[in-house]
């Protein structure tokens, strides 16, 4: 574990509780997923790019997909660790980010109950894609 993905896990589970807003992507005023593991990147000092338009359903992910490593990410295999970013799918053409807390805790932005959550492990949606953040 690298001192900068603990440190991005410890940011996202700091975010606990911020109201959700789709396509939030202050704390101060809300976040979604993607604005949630935004503001962990801000809070830990890397950029994060601006992300391509998106809708709560579609079927075209690639755009989406590539920022990961724009932001920082690579994909990643194995178990998750934390500080790493999981692309779930809870529903036909739905996805949704997950960042790994610190102990192992997943913490998202859930629509549903209108904040920054603490779930624990295992997902309980399919996983489609597994990043781990860069140190180099």
């Amino acid at each position: 574990m690298t001192g900068a993905r603990l440190e991005f896990a410890a940011a996202a589970e700091g975010l606990v509780g911020v109201p959700f807003r789709f396509r939030g992507r202050d704390p101060e005023t809300g976040l979604d997923c993607v604005g949630l593991v935004g503001a962990a990147l801000d809070a830990i000092g890397r950029p994060s790019p601006a992300m391509a338009r998106y809708t709560m359903r579609q079927t075209d992910f690639a755009p989406q997909l590539a920022r990961a490593e724009l932001a920082g990410f690579a994909g990643a295999r194995g178990p998750i660790r934390p500080g790493d970013v999981l692309l779930v799918q809870p529903g036909p053409a739905q996805i949704h980010l997950l960042v790994v807390g610190p102990g192992g805790s997943l913490v998202h932005a859930h629509a549903g109950l209108g904040k920054v959550v603490v779930t624990p492990p295992p997902s309980p949606w399919p996983v489609a894609r597994h990043w781990r953040l860069r140190t180099d």
